[in-house]
C-alpha cells in the first residue's frame, strides 16, 4: 500500500509519496542518476539547507598528521547556530524525541551546535559498481528476520521499501577489514570515571583470502574484542561470528575468561544481553548503534526526515583532544560535537509478540547516504523514552569509509551514559591495512588473544 509521509524542513513542510509496497518492484536504473549510487536523493532540500550530493570528500582532502589521523576538513568553520534548552522549541520540526528529552533533561548544559551541511560521504568506484549490478538480488527472509542472495556484501536494499531493508543497509553498509585501539567510559552522575581499553578487530569474508566462497554464503562478519585495561578485566576477549540468516544459522560467540584460563560459548552475547564490561549501560545490540539478528522486532519504515544528526564529526577525532576533554557529567562536552541537517530513514521496530527485548521500542534515525544508524531512541515495557543513542560520524575519507568518531547512549533515567569508539590518545588511529586469516578468529585462538 502506499503511505503518506510528512517531510518537515526548514523549509517548511512538503508531502512525499513513498511508494511501500513489496510487490512493485524499485527502478534501479535510478542509482546513478536522481538517486546517488547507493541509493540517496542526489539533490538538495527545496529550502537550500541540505546541499546536492556531488561526490563527497576527495581522498586527499585533508592533511595527513601520522599515526593514521588527518586533520579536520572542516576545522575552520563556526557554527550557524547552537540550540539550547531554551530555544528548542523553534527547532523541534527537525530533532527527535530523544534529542527534545536530552534538552530537558540537562537545561543547563546540553547543547547541539549547527554548523553548515556537508554531504561528505563517498565510496569506492568498486562499492558503486557493484550496488547497482547487484540490485534487487537479495531478498528477505522472514519478513526481515534474515537476507538471502546476497554474495555481494554491499547494501543490500539500495531503494528500500520497508523498515527491515532499512535495518539491513545498516547491518550490511561497505565496511573493511579493521583493526583499532580505542576507549569505553561510563560516567557517573558527577562525571567520574574509569576507562575501558579494547583492542579490537573485524574481518569480512570477501577480504580473507583463506575464507573460501561456498564456507562464506551466510557469513556476514568476524569480530574479536581485547580488554586490555584496567588491569582487573585485562586479557579478556570475546569472539563473535555474525550470520546473514541467523535463524537458520544464530549468532556464534564464544569468551575467554583471563582468571580462569578458559574458553566458554556465550549466547548471552546477542540482544538485550549485557554489553562487554559496560556496568549495564548498554546491550550487546547497542554496539555499533544497532547489530546482530533484527528478528525480535517488527519494523515499519516510517519515511524519510530532515533531521539535525551528529556528522562530520572530525573534532571528536582529534589526536590532540584528550579524554577528560570530552567526558563530562551527564553528556559528552558539547563544545567537540557537530551537528548538521540531514535526510534520514525512521524505522520503528516494536517487539513481536512472545519475544522479548528490554527495549519495548526503538526508533532509528538512518543517514541516507552512508546507511549507518546516526540516532536511535529506546523504549521500556511502559512506553517511556528511556535511553537516547549518537552515532558521531566522521567519513574517513583516505579510506572512502563512514565511520563513527564516537557513539553515545545517555539514559535518561539513571542519568548517567555510556561512550565508545575514541581513540584520540591511542597510539594509532583505526587501521584497515590487515588481512586476517580465519585461523585468527577461532575459539582455540582465544587463549594466546588473552594471555597477559
Amino acid at each position: 500500500m502506499n503511505k503518506m509521509t510528512l517531510i518537515k524542513g526548514a523549509g517548511g513542510l512538503a508531502l512525499s509519496m513513498l511508494a511501500l509496497s513489496v510487490a512493485a518492484q524499485p527502478d534501479f536504473s535510478r542509482l546513478g542518476n536522481d538517486l546517488t549510487p547507493i541509493g540517496a536523493e542526489r539533490a538538495g532540500n527545496a529550502a537550500g539547507t541540505i546541499p546536492e550530493w556531488t561526490g563527497g570528500l576527495p581522498v586527499d582532502a585533508a592533511a595527513d598528521l601520522g599515526r593514521g589521523f588527518y586533520a579536520n576538513p572542516y576545522a575552520d568553520e563556526q557554527p550557524e547556530f547552537i540550540i539550547t534548552a531554551q530555544n528548542y522549541q523553534d527547532y523541534s520540526d527537525n530533532l527527535t524525541p530523544g534529542q527534545i528529552a536530552l534538552f530537558e533533561r540537562y537545561p543547563e548544559s546540553f547543547q547541539m551546535p549547527v554548523y553548515q551541511t556537508h554531504r561528505s560521504v563517498a565510496f569506492p568506484d568498486s562499492v558503486y559498481e557493484q550496488v547497482k549490478r547487484t540490485a534487487g538480488q537479495a531478498e528477505l527472509l522472514g519478513g526481515g528476520d534474515g537476507i538471502t542472495n546476497f554474495s555481494h556484501r554491499y547494501i543490500a536494499f539500495p531503494i528500500p521499501q520497508t523498515g527491515g531493508e532499512v535495518i539491513w543497509n545498516h547491518n550490511t553498509r561497505f565496511r573493511q577489514n579493521l583493526k583499532r585501539l580505542y576507549v569505553q567510559a561510563m560516567p557517573q552522575v558527577n562525571g567520574s570515571y574509569t576507562l575501558i581499553k579494547f583492542e579490537e578487530e573485524v574481518a569480512y569474508p570477501q577480504y580473507m583470502p583463506d575464507v573460501r566462497a561456498e564456507d562464506s554464503r551466510n557469513n556476514l562478519l568476524y569480530f574479536k574484542q581485547s580488554v586490555n585495561a584496567p588491569s582487573r578485566l585485562a586479557g579478556n576477549v570475546l569472539l563473535v561470528h555474525d550470520t546473514l540468516d541467523q535463524l537458520q544459522e544464530p549468532r556464534m560467540a564464544w569468551v575467554y575468561n583471563a582468571g580462569q584460563r578458559r574458553v566458554r560459548r556465550a549466547p548471552q552475547v546477542a540482544y538485550d544481553g549485557p554489553g562487554t564490561a559496560s556496568d549495564g549501560m548498554r546491550t550487546s545490540d547497542n554496539f555499533s548503534m544497532y547489530n546482530g539478528a533484527p528478528d525480535r522486532y517488527n519494523w515499519e519504515l516510517v519515511g524519510k526526515k530532515e533531521i539535525y544528526v551528529p556528522y562530520n564529526s572530525y573534532k571528536l577525532t582529534d589526536p590532540e583532544l584528550k579524554y577528560d576533554q570530552i567526558l563530562q557529567a551527564g553528556h559528552i562536552n558539547p563544545e567537540h560535537t557537530r551537528f548538521e541537517l540531514h535526510r534520514v530513514w525512521e524505522v520503528k521496530g516494536t517487539v513481536k509478540d512472545g519475544q522479548r527485548h528490554i527495549y519495548a521500542q526503538r526508533n532509528f534515525f538512518v543517514d541516507e547516504d552512508s546507511w549507518m544508524i546516526t540516532l536511535a531512541d529506546h523504549y521500556d515495557g511502559r512506553g517511556t523514552l528511556w535511553r537516547v543513542g549518537e552515532g558521531h560520524i566522521a567519513h574517513d575519507f583516505a579510506q572512502q569509509l563512514p565511520s563513527y568518531a564516537a557513539e553515545t547512549l545517555y539514559d535518561l533515567i539513571a542519568g548517567r551514559y555510556i561512550a565508545l569508539g575514541m581513540y584520540n590518545e591511542e597510539e594509532h588511529a583505526p587501521r584497515y591495512d590487515v588481512t586476517p586469516s580465519m585461523n585468527e578468529f577461532t575459539p582455540a585462538a582465544l587463549r594466546a588473544s588473552g594471555v597477559r
